[in-house]
């Protein structure tokens, strides 16, 4: 009896080894969490550039109202030119809460700030609303705190230590004399 024990064993092995009806489980269990975790950063990243770019043009369109001299001719306020920028952006942005405006003038081109302003993982500035007079070099920044989902393996699209990522939009220009 105690050799048929292991042939009865090896008999039980081999019909395991031979029965495939589980593999596709198995193997889709292995492939699933990378898969999702690509699909969602792909998503993600995706986002994060069309969301970039609906900013990019709300400040380009509204920075024209300062080249153009409408906003000084009409004392537009900082508040007023925020307006101008959230009326570019759609619902989904949190722009009243959230999007931060910087114009500045400078006194030519590379005088002017163009750098993120994350010290540290923090947002570190404080925005000004000069829209300068005629013929003045006029930079206009605004930043975007958008929220990041995705956070595989350390892998984050963040820039700040709240986990959001930080987009901005900036126009550089001179003013046309109005």
């Amino acid at each position: 009896m105690a050799v048929d024990r292991p042939a009865r064993g090896m008999r039980f092995f081999r019909r395991f080894r031979k029965d495939q009806s589980g593999a596709t489980a198995i193997e889709f269990g292995f492939v699933a969490m990378p898969f999702f975790a690509l699909m969602f950063a792909i998503i993600e990243t995706s986002l994060s550039f069309f969301t970039s770019q609906i900013l990019e043009t709300a400040v380009t369109d509204a920075a024209r109202l300062l080249m153009t001299g409408q906003a000084q001719s009409a004392s537009m306020s900082a508040v007023q030119f925020k307006t101008k920028v959230c009326d570019g952006l759609p619902s989904f942005f949190d722009c009243q809460n959230k999007v931060q405006l910087d114009v500045e003038v400078y006194s030519d081109y590379t005088a002017a700030v163009m750098a993120r302003p994350i010290v540290n993982g923090q947002v570190n500035w404080t925005p000004q609303y000069n829209p300068g007079n005629k013929g003045d070099f006029v930079v206009v920044r605004a930043i975007y705190p958008m929220p990041t989902y995705t956070n595989f393996y350390g892998a984050s699209l963040a820039n700040t230590s709240d986990g959001n990522m930080l987009l901005m939009a900036t126009a550089a220009f001179k003013n046309e004399p109005f």
